[in-house]
């Protein structure tokens, strides 16, 4: 398995929810310089105008940036897998609704088998575990979830430091 931060050159696939966290994912990818796929179905795409500040950032990057809404063409050859809940506070009343538009979306080992062998899967929990990502993939060797989780433990942490320094 690929240990995270060790490939120079990752190719990211973000499979879910055009939400917070992929708008994050953009412009991580747009200010790094890495490659960036994104799969959400239609009707839950990214924010036009978030999409549009990622790709002038990655005219100097050198970002690549690709948006589709099939998430076999997102994840295929990609060394990281991601997603994160289809279903975010306040749109507990959608749930039904979200897990139809999203069928074909779920992060499974099918899904995953589409990546490189090392590939290795993310998530920023919680999870609602075979809805976004079913059990294998989420318990499985690819899977550094709690090291992710962790790590935005200590980030966290840090922040709330220097934010006590500087107010």
């Amino acid at each position: 398995m690929m240990e995270c931060g060790k490939d120079k050159n990752p190719i990211v696939a973000y499979v879910g929810d055009g939400n917070n966290m992929t708008h994050s994912w953009l412009m991580l990818s747009a200010k790094l310089g890495f490659e960036l796929r994104i799969a959400t179905p239609k009707g839950y795409e990214c924010d036009p105008a978030i999409i549009a500040d990622a790709l002038a950032f990655a005219e100097h990057s050198g970002a690549k940036i690709t948006i589709t809404n099939d998430p076999k063409v997102a994840v295929k050859g990609a060394t990281v897998v991601t997603t994160d809940t289809w279903i975010s506070m306040g749109q507990e009343e959608e749930k039904a609704q979200r897990i139809r538009a999203f069928e074909g979306y779920i992060v499974d080992e099918a899904l995953m088998a589409l990546a490189r062998e090392d590939a290795i899967f993310l998530h920023c929990l919680p999870a609602y575990r075979g809805v976004e990502v079913s059990e294998a993939v989420l318990e499985g060797e690819q899977s550094l979830i709690f090291e992710e989780a962790e790590n935005r433990l200590h980030a966290q942490k840090g922040l709330m430091v220097w934010l006590d320094k500087h107010r």
